[in-house]
């Protein structure tokens, strides 16, 4: 997730964040490692249920449109679409997730990792307390 969270930084996450709400598009969310559900993942919400990603030419395509609020990736270009090469539907419970850091983030992207379901999420993040230069709220 770097720039937007580096690898010492402190974090608070807010776990009632979606008890009343649901994820939206460019949400930093945690949630359990599918594999080990020891480890925590920190990425960004990209793709909503029901939609259909892609990620084509490198840029990421919902339901067939160019993404055009994908502002967070530190690189304009994603060289590796992996299982998003074609279209991916998700399905009533599925978030598509990257990290900022695309050109290093294990995400979505990797079928290890797939869409992320709804009850693998654990909360949203809401503030960095360290370094206490960077204080505050996390988008």
């Amino acid at each position: 997730m770097e720039n937007t969270i580096m690898t010492h930084d402190r974090l608070i996450g807010f776990r009632f964040a979606y008890w009343f709400d649901e994820p939206q598009r460019g949400d930093i969310i945690l949630f359990e490692y599918p594999v080990d559900e020891k480890q925590i993942y920190i990425k960004r919400v990209i793709g909503l249920p029901g939609e259909t990603v892609q990620i084509k030419k490198g840029k990421v395509y919902i339901n067939g449109k160019k993404l055009k609020s994908d502002i967070y990736g530190i690189t304009k270009y994603i060289d590796e679409p992996g299982i998003a090469e074609e279209p991916l539907e998700l399905g009533k419970d599925e978030y598509f997730c990257l990290g900022d850091n695309r050109p290093v983030s294990y995400d979505s992207r990797y079928e290890e990792v797939g869409p992320v379901h709804r009850s693998e999420i654990i909360g949203k993040v809401w503030i960095r307390i360290w370094p206490l230069t960077k204080f505050g709220k996390v988008s």
